[in-house]
């Protein structure tokens, strides 16, 4: 391929599987489906407005548009929940291919060879996307199986632990490094959260900044998680100190997120909790009395938001933390 034969557009069309050709009118003449439907779809993916005299959308958008409406209409997605699910892999895959030109190079810096710009793109976009089939295909197997013990609501209930951990001093660091440094700061911390959550048993649920939230089925397990993020993140040297607030009870979960009591409590643990302790509530506390491998001490009660005071506890290894590993 050329330079006068290779563009940025070819490039795009490489990667959207064909041309732009169709404006939003007719998008929403061929797929069948009402403008303020179509619209109220295409933000939640986390896409801006476009004149309805520019040419934007091609066969695939025309695909995709008609095959979330043809799930409702087989009465597997109702409106509301066509735009939650638009509105979750949105946000889920944005940040998935903001890392993926960020890992793999970008593709369209004019400096590359642009043989190798397209045939980068032809190659690694299909296989990208099986990758993308198989974890969720093993997420789903998972949330399958956790949702067989529940009643099948759309919102499904229980007790379980959650946790948050967020960086000390994260505000102070945005101003003293760059914006380069600190992404792979937040990275490095997410990353090692994750794979802490993962390996112990508990599910990370979304991260909001430089915090982290993450559940587990038992207090047992979440309070494993929340010593395991605090300890790793003071054993390295390029990572600040971290809070971590937990709390045990009955949370809703749907979409992927977790609503409740708990996770107002778990936050606010966090943000009175002080640098590399684990700050846990009540109900937390009292699931682990007795397991020798955990140690507790009560800490002064705080005023906090929404709260006359919290009573909360201090969580530290006990002397048969060994067994735990």
């Amino acid at each position: 391929m050329t330079e006068d034969e290779f563009s940025p557009a070819a490039l795009e069309r490489e990667l959207l599987g064909g041309e732009r050709k169709y404006t939003r009118l007719e998008v929403v003449e061929r797929a069948g489906v009402p403008l303020e439907h179509t619209q109220e779809l295409w933000r939640a993916l986390g896409f801006a407005d476009v004149a309805d005299d520019v040419c934007n959308f091609t066969d695939r958008d025309v695909w995709a548009l008609r095959t979330v409406v043809d799930l409702g209409a087989q009465g597997f997605l109702d409106p509301e929940m066509q735009v939650s699910m638009a509105r979750a892999l949105g946000q889920s895959l944005s940040r998935l291919a903001d890392w993926q030109l960020g890992a793999i190079g970008s593709m369209i810096d004019p400096e590359i060879d642009p043989d190798a710009a397209m045939q980068r793109a032809q190659d690694l976009v299909p296989i990208v996307e099986d990758l993308i089939g198989y974890v969720w295909r093993r997420h789903l197997a998972a949330a399958a199986g956790r949702a067989l013990a529940t009643s099948g609501d759309e919102f499904a209930s229980g007790a379980i632990g959650v946790g948050f951990a967020d960086l000390v001093g994260f505000t102070s660091l945005t101003r003293e490094i760059d914006d380069d440094k600190l992404g792979e700061l937040v990275e490095r911390f997410e990353s090692e959260a994750a794979d802490i959550v993962a390996a112990t048993g508990g599910r990370m649920i979304k991260t909001i900044g430089d915090e982290v939230l993450f559940v587990a089925d038992d207090a047992q397990t979440v309070a494993e998680i929340g010593l395991a993020i605090s300890e790793r993140a003071t054993s390295r040297d390029d990572l600040p100190e971290v809070r971590v607030g937990l709390a045990y009870g009955m949370v809703l979960s749907r979409l992927g997120d977790v609503y409740g009591e708990p996770v107002n409590l778990a936050s606010r643990l966090t943000s009175i909790a002080r640098p590399g302790s684990v700050l846990v509530d009540r109900d937390l506390a009292d699931q682990l009395e007795g397991d020798g491998r955990f140690r507790l001490r009560r800490v002064p009660p705080r005023p906090v938001r929404g709260y006359t005071l919290l009573h909360p506890m201090r969580l530290r290894r006990g002397e048969d933390a060994s067994e735990s590993k």
